[in-house]
């Protein structure tokens, strides 16, 4: 399948609605400030006619099958699939289950909300694979489980996506690719904060506007967050994975940070190329008061109601012209907030017609999402190294546990950045055009076995032992004492 062939309005703009049984919808509420996505919360089948209205008028609706907390530890209900049936009868084809499960607000009261719960990952991705499934059979296309933008750890975005992908990667890859290649895409939530600017005329790529000086009609705005000139200043090398000692644990709080995140993993396990990335809620922070302001991070200036309205046009604007081809819109939060506070941000949606997005004929997996395995074909695992391998993994060897890695070598986690898994089959999973490093911890019992079943199986993979030989602690000696000398290998 190709970016071009997903069916929508490219039109970036979009709105998230009030939420589930809220009715009367008013279209014109989507229709008046030229909204091309209407993310429509939906307990049961309240919005269907809307839908087709929504579609009729090229607004492209996304549905998400509203749980509930109690819900979302239970097995699937009916409803989650007769809903989709019964949207899909008039046209919509972008759907979503799950919403931000990587909140305890998510969950009944007492669960443990950590992405080191294998149980709760396993559980989700179980039971939205076999949803998925059936919304690629109606020829719709089902969202990945969408999560909250956050670096707080044991909630951490970047790590519950390489919980969420490590899982599927290791249960589910080959009908995972199958949904790449029939309409999958990856459901983000971009609260862009006050994570944008304007340059000032002639001052440079850091120089930033006042909140009240931005004009939309005028270039030099930056959506790139964290890889910005004004964020890469104060914190060389902080990208979406963290990178710095400043963010330990990611840093995705950007509008198209989580997507980028998603999309060099998904290549990395699966094969993807560029796989459709929407914002189904997020946008710039907006003040409740007109004079009021909103500055959560004080490098950049404070988000205003002005700001905000001229902010959202270019959001949109440089989401069609200047994002990545996989990046196609966002929905701000929400409804009922912007015609109440956010009258400027409407008029001028209203005011400016919107640009349309060019998609290009690119195919999502890029024809390298076909696990390896014809003997014609080079065979499966990664690749050679040519200079420095492209991924590094930290194998864990049987009796070893990632909780452990994550408690006692963090600072060696912090500064590489390797996948941490106890899966010795992954290296199945990366394509030939891709190199590998692993870092195998194992007890002398198992080094001898995780030699032969890595070095001797895959000949192509920097291998890299160590034997845990007392006891745990000298092992996160040894590994904090590489991340100090920033040696990523013994």
């Amino acid at each position: 399948m190709r970016l071009d062939e997903y069916q929508w309005s490219r039109n970036p703009r979009g709105l998230h609605n009030i939420g589930a049984f809220m009715r009367p919808l008013d279209i014109t509420r989507y229709s008046r400030p030229q909204f091309g996505w209407a993310k429509l919360v939906s307990e049961n089948v309240e919005f269907v006619e809307d839908a087709a209205t929504l579609l009729a008028q090229n607004i492209t609706p996304v549905v998400r099958v509203y749980l509930t907390p109690e819900q979302n530890a239970q097995p699937l209900a009916q409803q989650a699939y007769s809903l989709v049936a019964a949207y899909a009868a008039v046209g919509v084809k972008w759907f979503e289950l799950y919403n931000e499960p990587n909140l305890p607000v998510e969950w009944p009261g007492g669960t443990q909300v950590d992405y080191r719960n294998t149980g709760m990952i396993a559980s989700l991705v179980d039971r939205w694979m076999t949803w998925a499934e059936y919304v690629a059979s109606l020829g719709c296309y089902p969202g990945f489980i969408s999560l909250a933008e956050t670096d707080v750890p044991a909630l951490a975005t970047v790590r519950w996506v390489d919980a969420l992908f490590g899982y599927v990667a290791q249960a589910y890859y080959q009908r995972f690719v199958a949904l790449l290649n029939n309409g999958l895409w990856y459901a983000t939530h971009p609260y862009v904060l006050n994570h944008f600017y304007q340059e000032v005329p002639g001052g440079g790529p850091t120089s930033a506007r006042p909140a009240e000086g931005l004009n939309n009609r005028e270039p030099g705005w930056h959506f790139e967050y964290p890889y910005d000139p004004i964020c890469q200043a104060s914190d060389p090398g902080r990208t979406v994975y963290g990178g710095t000692p400043q963010t330990p644990n990611g840093d995705p709080v950007g509008l198209i940070a989580t997507g980028m995140f998603m999309n060099e993993r998904s290549s990395a396990l699966f094969g993807s190329q560029a796989v459709p990335v929407l914002g189904t809620e997020g946008g710039i922070d907006l003040p409740d008061v007109f004079g009021g302001e909103i500055q959560r991070d004080i490098r950049y200036p404070p988000a205003t109601q002005f700001s905000n309205g001229q902010g959202t046009v270019a959001m949109f604007e440089w989401s069609a012209l200047n994002a990545p081809a996989w990046f196609f819109g966002s929905c701000i939060w929400k409804e009922d907030l912007y015609y109440r506070h956010g009258g400027y941000a409407l008029e001028q949606l209203e005011r400016i017609a919107p640009i349309y997005k060019n998609v290009p004929a690119v195919e999502v997996m890029g024809g390298g999402g076909q696990f390896v395995s014809a003997p014609t074909l080079p065979p499966p695992g990664p690749g050679p190294i040519h200079g420095a391998p492209n991924f590094h993994m930290v194998l864990l060897a049987p009796g070893l546990e990632a909780r452990w890695f994550f408690d006692t070598a963090f600072a060696y986690w912090s500064v590489f950045r390797p996948i941490v898994t106890t899966f010795a089959d992954w290296p199945n999973y990366f394509n030939y055009t891709r190199s590998l490093a692993i870092t195998v911890i194992a007890t002398p019992e198992s080094a001898d076995l995780m030699r032969e079943s890595i070095s001797a199986a895959y000949p192509n993979i920097l291998f890299d032992l160590i034997v845990v030989e007392d006891n745990l602690d000298s092992v996160a000696q040894l590994l904090n004492a590489r991340a100090q000398r920033n040696a990523r290998f013994g």
